[in-house]
């Protein structure tokens, strides 16, 4: 096609959208059938060739257009993006976490911190069931800041990753699991430190006293010795059944009556 049939053929798209008050002179009727005739003409340029030399491009765009697709979150965490500690310089205070498992599988989720010598995580990492949640508490040495320096309400350098693992089903976490499976890791996210002023009453503050209690309520849940609802097993795995056991102590009892009335 020529320069002028391509620029016939962009004008023949434009008009085509409105209708012109006036009637058209031959050069452009000749121009639009040429233009229609080329329309018509089979393109070969963007198809593949018959020596399937050039193969079509669908698998690398689709490729990339999965890169550019936001991970899906497999939990979901409260606060957000943010760890809150009360500002108490010199002392080891506390901050708590939400974590629970939003997808249909069992995810391990595993902390990390820039700052290991100065803090720590209760539990560091574990395994949820779906939609299983639990409180994390994360202990933090408050450092005494050089010249007078204000932290309440800054945004500390210290930051906190948290991270996922989907597993087959329940087991027991192990930090290796996520070098094993290093591929299959997702970085769920980045939480920064926020200092909060322990004497004032913010929502913020209010929130984390009462995920705090919710932890400590949690643990002291877990250090309680699981209930015995199965039968009593003693000496070396002899089943007593209470019922037989009950009926044995009426018996003898009654027989030390009759000893004592005879």
């Amino acid at each position: 096609m020529t320069i002028a049939d391509q620029k016939s053929s962009s004008d023949g798209k434009v008009w085509g959208f409105f209708k012109r008050p006036f009637r058209p002179s031959g050069n452009t009727t000749v121009t639009t059938s040429s233009t229609s005739s080329s329309h018509n003409a089979p393109q070969h340029s963007n198809g593949p060739q018959g020596d399937g030399s050039n193969p079509p491009a669908t698998n690398s765009v689709s490729s990339v257009a999965r890169s550019l697709l936001p991970t899906r979150r497999r939990l979901k965490l409260d606060p957000h993006n943010k760890l809150y500690f009360p500002c108490e310089p010199g002392k080891q205070v506390r901050s708590a976490i939400r974590i629970k498992n939003t997808s249909k599988s069992y995810v391990a989720f595993k902390f990390q911190t820039t700052a290991p010598k100065s803090c720590f995580m209760r539990p560091p990492g574990a395994i949820l069931s779906p939609g299983e949640s639990i409180i994390a508490t994360v202990f933090k040495f408050v450092e005494v800041p050089e010249n007078n320096e204000k932290l309440v309400d800054q945004k500390s350098r210290v930051k906190f990753k948290i991270m996922s693992l989907k597993v087959k089903g329940a087991m027991d976490y192990v930090p290796e699991l996520f070098d094993e499976l290093k591929d299959q890791v997702a970085i769920e996210q980045i939480l920064r430190v926020v200092f909060l002023d322990p004497e004032r009453s913010t929502p913020a503050m209010e929130k984390l006293k009462r995920q705090l209690a919710d932890a400590d309520a949690a643990l002291e849940e877990r250090k309680k010795p699981p209930e015995d609802a199965g039968p009593k097993i003693i000496g070396e795995g002899l089943v007593i059944d209470e019922w037989k056991e009950r009926r044995e102590r009426y018996l003898a009892r009654q027989q030390v009556e009759g000893v004592d009335s005879a």
